[in-house]
């Protein structure tokens, strides 16, 4: 058996030095890490960034020694209290992993066995781990329900995986995580399926576990709000190389690596402006693993790039001089002046407003669903979207935001034809299209109203090659009078959407996200696109391919005068994009105003909330921090009054005390057109303060 109990405390808990990790195909071997180094101290909370592919998980794997048949640490070392893991025998590891180091994953389902009680699942762990008895394992594992902020921990434990939310899914794996008291927690993307909402209680819950159990933490991200939130230290990755590694504040304030500073300019901080100051991509595309550049792997895309020397040998870590443990993999990083600020883009004019395209009175769409199993039992009623009303005018961009449930994408498939509403008017300039099926409807009205989906991969033909694709979706539109013309077209939707004209003949396989995402938006534009909907387009990409992706979408916007519905959880891109916001809770619009008046009080009490669980990769912004307890409820038995009425702090301060349980409230217009569905009194609305402020420099 392992043995950790020689270890000293204030030595690091987990040392990696110098780690090399191939996978090994028939053709090649491909390195996936080189000389990755890293330390976690006890109680630390260490966070990996960065985009898709740069090694993260492959990290994380590597500690957990769980990398597959092909994969293989080739150097270096992983030292866990002082042991070092990649010496270890099976029998040893056995003892460690789920006992002494717990990870738990980005999809909470694939750790959950669907055929077991969650009391069985989480029991098992001390009884397995540590030949705990039978009884004191389900104690501990009613303890720990409570601990991880479950209700109900009696009806939970007897649950199937299947009747909990994703929410309630994620809260017992990391529950089944901590049953053993882990001293190290490998946390790899553990909120990106989750409402923002849902993601804010997460992230408290392993703040506060952290602190209880004095857990030590990985924790893999994309997204550099949560970091900010959850770490203390950070390290940066970027194609299987830390580029950077330090204190957050270190790393956020004063960062020492140009690739560190691209991804920064390229996210939605409070400030930016699409119109006066847009975000910053980075130029070109990630390099495959057997495709790096000689030197520094960001050479090529990097600013400060100096032939010569920059690609002229491998690049090492070197230590920043007065910060913490601060270290750099940038030879130039003495010459570069780190506070000046970037050369200013020419900034687009605002774009005129136009007249309504769109507009939807009184929507409701209700489905009908069975009661019981194989279809018998008493009907019932599914109410997806209730009284939807709003107006959308062309050439704007109107952000449509709530948790999932919430009616979002019910509302784009009623738009779409994919489903007719049961009743209301959806008026298409002065065509009333809301009982028109798809199928029905004209060429003209087909390809006048688009959609750009949320995961590119599975929108595209794998079969046919990207130029077929758009040229099919030209014939389909009826656009150009013969093969020739239509293949013209084609390779300027290229050059529209930024991709070179010989991907006319590549396969969706060769693409990246980010370049899948632009074939979808070409398409969509095919026939000339007067209302595009765009469903999350940029929630599956990465935080510069989606800078890249929502210029692309402005400068489209302003040249062909497209209305955008822009379906988004991510508050910080809607912000950036949007000129107005649709609040949707529940079925129900219950906030909509512009984006200034949405983002500053008076607020919905929903809009509150969401707005304080928006991560924001910024140390000088302040949130109010209000976390919404319990669940959406289901749209099949809706609370009565205010569908928001079960989950809201502000209710207690509504007179006379029970309305909100009683009666639906009515949207009220305040200044500015600003609508919001709330029985507050105008004094409450008044006094609500700012959720984000952003602190005096």
């Amino acid at each position: 058996m392992s043995d950790t109990s020689t270890w000293d405390p204030s030595k690091p808990i987990l040392e990696i030095e110098n780690l090399s990790i191939s996978f090994f195909t028939r053709l090649r071997e491909i390195p996936a890490v080189m000389d990755f180094s890293c330390t976690v101290m006890p109680g630390e909370a260490m966070g990996l960034v960065g985009e898709s592919g740069c090694g993260k998980s492959t990290v994380a794997l590597a500690v957990m020694r769980d990398l597959g048949k092909n994969g293989r640490i080739v150097g270096g070392s992983i030292r866990f209290k002082g042991r070092d893991l990649t010496r270890m025998s099976d029998e040893d590891l056995r003892h460690i992993r789920g006992s002494e180091i717990a990870m738990i994953y980005q999809e909470p389902m694939a750790s959950l066995n669907p055929a077991m009680r969650i009391g069985a699942q989480l029991a098992e762990v001390p009884m397995i781990h540590e030949g705990m008895a039978k009884d004191e394992a389900w104690a501990l594992a009613r303890q720990i329900v409570a601990d991880v902020r479950l209700p109900d921990p009696d009806r939970i434990l007897r649950a199937y995986p299947h009747q909990l939310s994703g929410g309630q899914q994620q809260r017992i794996v990391i529950a089944m995580a901590l049953m053993s008291k882990p001293a190290l927690l490998i946390l790899d993307e553990p909120t990106t399926a989750l409402d923002v909402t849902v993601e804010a209680g997460i992230v408290d819950l392993v703040k506060d576990l952290g602190a209880k159990y004095g857990t030590s933490m990985l924790f893999i991200s994309h997204n550099l709000g949560l970091v900010l939130d959850v770490c203390d230290r950070l390290c940066v990755m970027y194609s299987g190389e830390a580029v950077e590694t330090g204190a957050v504040a270190d790393v956020f304030d004063r960062m020492q690596h140009p690739y560190t500073q691209a991804l920064f300019r390229s996210i939605p901080l409070p400030g930016a402006d699409k119109n006066a100051r847009p975000l910053i991509s980075i130029p070109g595309n990630f390099p495959l693993p057997h495709e790096r550049p000689p030197g520094c792997n960001f050479g090529p895309r990097c600013s400060y790039f100096a032939k010569g020397l920059c690609d002229a040998a491998e690049v090492p870590m070197v230590r920043v001089a007065g910060h913490d443990r601060h270290d750099t993999r940038c030879l130039r990083v003495a010459e570069i002046d780190w506070q000046a600020a970037p050369a200013a883009r020419a900034g687009q004019g605002r774009s005129e407003i136009g007249p309504v395209v769109l507009k939807m009175d009184d929507v409701k769409k209700y489905y009908e669903v069975s009661g019981g199993m194989f279809g018998g039992g008493a009907r019932k009623v599914v109410k997806a979207n209730e009284t939807l009303s709003f107006e959308a005018h062309e050439g704007e961009t109107l952000a449509i935001v709530g948790e999932s449930g919430c009616g979002k994408s019910t509302f784009a498939k009623v738009l779409m034809g994919l489903e007719t509403a049961t009743s209301g008017r959806i008026m298409l300039y002065d065509r009333d299209i809301q009982n028109t099926p798809i199928e029905k409807r004209s060429t003209e009205t087909v390809s006048g109203v688009q959609m750009v989906f949320q995961n590119p991969f599975d929108t595209l033909n794998p079969s046919m090659t990207v130029g077929r694709q758009i040229i099919r979706a030209l014939e389909i539109f009826g656009q150009g009078k013969d093969d020739k013309e239509r293949a013209d077209r084609m390779l300027e939707l290229l050059d529209v959407v930024k991709l070179p004209r010989a991907f006319a003949e590549r396969m969706p396989r060769q693409l990246s996200g980010g370049q899948k995402q632009r074939v979808g938006i070409a398409r969509a534009f095919a026939g000339g696109a007067k209302i595009v909907v765009a469903d999350e387009p940029v929630s599956a990409l990465d935080v510069s391919v989606q800078a890249a992706v929502t210029d692309l979408l402005m400068e489209i916007q302003r040249k062909n005068r497209t209305t955008l519905l822009f379906i988004s959880h991510d508050l910080s891109i809607v912000r950036y994009l949007s000129d107005r916001v649709m609040v949707m809770y529940l079925g129900h619009v219950v906030e909509l105003g512009t984006t200034d008046q949405v983002f500053a009080p008076p607020y919905h009490p929903y809009t509150e909330a969401l707005l304080s669980a928006v991560p924001i990769a910024d140390t000088r912004v302040e949130k109010k921090r209000i976390v919404l307890e319990g669940d959406i409820p289901s749209a099949m038995n809706p609370p009565p009054g205010c569908p928001f009425q079960t989950r809201c702090r502000w209710k207690a301060r509504v007179s006379p005390a029970g309305l909100c349980e009683r009666e639906m409230p009515p949207m009220r217009v305040l200044a500015g057109g600003h609508q919001i569905k709330c029985h507050l009194s105008d004094t409450e609305l008044a006094s609500m303060e700012p959720v984000i402020k952003i602190a005096a420099e």
